[in-house]
């Protein structure tokens, strides 16, 4: 074997060690409490019709609030309306718990980010997570 061959397969080993830990993590974050806390609220949500009902309810008042604020006709009575929807929707205590257990999740998700980016010279979870930010 010559150095050349031995740095390429070095370079193919620690890629696949670096692949293996983030598998390993992956795995990791599903047995956390937090992670169990949202799929199982999350699971709640997307099983009930009533809530399905609201949730549609609420986009369409949403997406009608955005179309008229790019026509430059949105009101203070559309924003409202939107705020108002939106309060209809959270104060349903399966959303409510849904949205507590999202929250929570993101942050250890945050707090997972920074311990891995630490020894980097970028923000891991933001590089990681495509081209757009909110």
């Amino acid at each position: 074997m010559s150095i050349e061959t031995d740095a390429v397969e070095g370079e193919a080993g620690a890629d696949a060690d670096v692949e293996g830990l983030a598998r390993e993590l992956g795995d990791a974050i599903t047995e956390l409490p937090e992670y169990q806390r949202f799929l199982e609220t999350k699971e709640v949500v997307e099983g009930d019709e009533e809530i399905q009902a609201e949730i549609r309810e609420f986009e369409q008042v949403r997406e009608e609030f955005m179309l008229a604020r790019q026509a430059g006709e949105a009101t203070s009575d559309d924003l409202r309306a939107l705020q108002n929807a939106q309060e209809d929707l959270h104060s349903i205590p399966e959303m409510s718990d849904y949205l507590a257990a999202q929250s929570d999740l993101e942050l250890r998700l945050q707090e997972l980010n920074e311990i891995v980016s630490e020894p980097l010279a970028v923000d891991f979870g933001q590089k990681a997570g495509g081209c757009c930010e909110d």
